[in-house]
């Protein structure tokens, strides 16, 4: 139409030129529209009983491109369909008119090839066409049901972003477990730690004791808000402003508490803990943590030393304790255990280097996080 439309004298072509674009515009657009895709996944779903996955608001355009291609695909064939349908019922109901001596001798107009058949012949014949066209399209409906899928199903764009993000929830939820273990863990050995020992000495030293109840009180105080922060993230997403965690700053705090167990805690401290990148600082305090935590749970009353040293480049822990007479039952294994478990994921997420032995009579854990480049947030 627009070709004869531009050879024709005479035409403005501006305003052709216009209508032309906006046609073209009309006609390709609308299937690569996100719309549109939705809306052909319903219709599928509905007509075809095709089981299809929910569409994505911003699919890739490799996704739109397959999406074209079902609306292309869908076109022509349901083009094909109506096309038979609107040729085969004239020529089925004419043909068992003639067979049924209904026919007003002027043929089936079209098709002179049938003139010559009539009687029992034009009924089957008649009925044959229908039956054709019956199956026609039901082919053609198992033809868009098997393609269905492919075009509109996730394209492999799409799976690797599906893959992305459910990796992404996977660690996520990794990060919130070591959390909880790390922070309630620790929190809980405190404090059934402090109650046995106020409940010994709860006649003979009641000064003593109200110490302990006390350090067992801002033990659980502090898991709450340690347990309040990871809810409040699972609760609104990984979105969620996160309120301030616990970094190497807060080392002198967490020795202290260490000791109200009891533990005969030994620490030195090399470096500038707070010049120490926010990141580094935060799973740096959660492995140290997570180390006294093992001592005081598997090292009974034994010494403990703890060395934290900050530096160029990075930070290196060492915790080392003697291991006690049942060293066999109670020590901890290299590759057992959540704890250790959980600060191998932090140590290798940050690619540093972790160490779980015992040696000489001493159990020793050493650490080294290399320093990272960028804000460390």
């Amino acid at each position: 139409m627009f070709v004869q439309l531009f050879t024709e004298p005479g035409t403005p072509y501006v305003p052709a030129g216009v209508l032309a674009a906006v046609t073209f515009v009309i006609g390709t657009v609308p299937p690569f529209l996100p719309a549109m895709r939705a809306l052909e996944i319903t219709a599928t779903r509905s007509l075809l009983d095709v089981d299809l996955p929910d569409p994505v608001a911003d699919p890739p355009w490799e996704t739109r491109l397959f999406g074209a291609g079902w609306y292309v695909l869908h076109l022509l064939c349901g083009g094909v369909a109506v096309s038979a349908i609107l040729v085969a019922s004239p020529t089925a109901v004419l043909l068992v008119a003639r067979g049924l001596g209904f026919d007003d001798g002027r043929g089936i107009v079209g098709l002179p090839v049938l003139d010559g058949v009539g009687g029992v012949w034009a009924v089957l014949l008649g009925l044959g066409v229908v039956v054709a066209t019956a199956y026609l399209v039901a082919g053609i409906g198992a033809l868009l049901a098997w393609f269905a899928p492919l075009l509109l199903g996730p394209s492999p764009a799409e799976l690797r972003l599906a893959m992305e993000i459910q990796a992404q929830e996977f660690a996520e939820r990794n990060r919130l477990a070591r959390e909880l273990h790390d922070s309630v863990g620790h929190a809980l050995t405190v404090t059934t730690l402090q109650a046995a020992a106020a409940r010994r000495v709860l006649d003979s030293d009641p000064e003593f004791a109200r110490r302990a109840l006390v350090a067992v009180e801002e033990a659980g105080r502090t898991a709450m808000e340690d347990l309040d922060h990871v809810l409040g993230v699972l609760r609104a997403g990984t979105d969620a402003e996160l309120s301030p965690q616990r970094t190497l700053s807060d080392l002198d705090r967490l020795v202290d508490d260490t000791r109200t167990t009891g533990m005969d805690l030994e620490a030195t401290v090399d470096g500038d803990l707070a010049a120490v990148p926010a990141v580094l600082s935060r799973e740096a305090y959660r492995i140290v943590q997570e180390g006294l935590t093992n001592a005081a749970r598997h090292a009974a009353h034994v010494p403990v030393r703890l060395h934290v040293a900050a530096t160029e480049t990075g930070v290196d822990i060492e915790v080392t304790n003697p291991l006690p007479e049942d060293a066999p039952a109670r020590r901890p294994r290299a590759n057992g255990g959540r704890g250790l478990r959980g600060m191998r994921e932090r140590v290798r997420l940050l690619r540093g280097e972790l160490s779980a032995r015992a040696a000489d009579g001493v159990w020793r854990v050493r650490v080294h996080l290399p320093a990272r480049t960028g804000d460390g947030r």
